[in-house]
């Protein structure tokens, strides 16, 4: 299967597009571990808007490991494995075809605001003064709705400069803003936290970007529908680029934060550190053009 080159799409004119997104994740250890119970969040759901899983496939490379699928209180596909031993290392290998289609919005039934965590702040998006303060002023500036969702995702865009390797996955909103640098969690992380600073229900979205080497992460804001149906639609925004996502971003988890849909974490028995070392690639497979 031969992958298209994303450099030469107008995206704006695709009205189909479909991918394989291939990933590894490999840990080594030093000295053999015990009783290893991983998390990997790495499979889209069947459904998500107007993306649709083709097909997908994991991979255990370690004799004996056990593998089990469920679903988390987001409707996100968790992976769980358990290993009584791994000698040395153990890898997992995710492959995954979706495909995508233009002009189906991500609608959401009745309900969607019962789960509380799209208003309240986690630990990493709490609003400090900094951020409140931003939070009503562009409140003031903006009508409630995409409007507001627009000028923060510019707001967040024009503080901040991404810089690598100066932030992690524990590092707050607010930490973040302070030093005015980070990566897209980092941004995600902002946005969210002035968006519930000013009441719009917002959620963490963890996935891909096409032709961006590692995942990526952005915004969906839920407005309410006002049609009588009590529905909403999930609005993506990428503070990261200053823009709206499209046809080439592909979802894989969501959440109230990064720490809902990290792509691997676990446990185990042993007293030494292992080392997590990664590979991704995601192909364009296929892609259609409106008439």
């Amino acid at each position: 299967m031969s992958a298209l080159d994303h450099r030469l799409i107008d995206w704006s004119a695709v009205s189909r597009s479909a991918y394989l997104v291939e990933q590894s994740f490999r840990y080594e250890y030093p000295a053999p571990v015990r009783e290893l119970r991983q998390r990997l969040l790495v499979i889209p759901p069947s459904r998500f808007g107007d993306q649709r899983r083709l097909d997908h496939r994991l991979e255990v490379l370690l004799p004996g490991a056990e593998v089990d699928d469920g679903v988390d209180r987001f409707g996100n596909v968790v992976m769980d494995v358990y290993a009584p031993r791994v000698e040395s290392s153990i890898e997992f290998t995710a492959r995954v075809r979706v495909e995508r289609e233009a002009g189906h919005v991500n609608r959401l039934a009745d309900g969607w605001l019962g789960d509380g965590y799209l208003l309240e702040p986690t630990r990493l998006t709490v609003a400090d003064t900094r951020i409140q303060y931003a939070a009503e002023k562009l409140a003031a500036a903006s009508a409630w709705g995409l409007p507001l969702a627009d000028h923060i995702n510019d707001w967040v865009y024009q503080s901040m400069t991404y810089q690598g390797d100066c932030t992690g996955v524990k590092t707050t909103a607010a930490e973040a803003l302070t030093m005015g640098r980070g990566v897209c969690q980092d941004y995600a992380h902002i946005m969210l936290a002035v968006c519930r600073a000013c009441r719009l229900p917002a959620r963490y979205v963890s996935g891909h970007l096409v032709g961006e080497g590692g995942s990526h992460a952005w915004v969906e804001v839920l407005l309410p529908t006002e049609d009588g149906t009590g529905d909403a639609i999930a609005w993506s925004f990428d503070p990261t680029h200053a823009g709206r996502g499209g046809l080439n971003y592909v979802t894989i988890a969501i959440g109230g934060d990064y720490a809902d849909v990290a792509p691997t974490s676990g446990s185990y028995v042993a007293a030494v550190q292992g080392r997590l070392s990664t590979r991704k690639r995601v192909s364009l497979t296929q892609l259609e053009y409106a008439v």
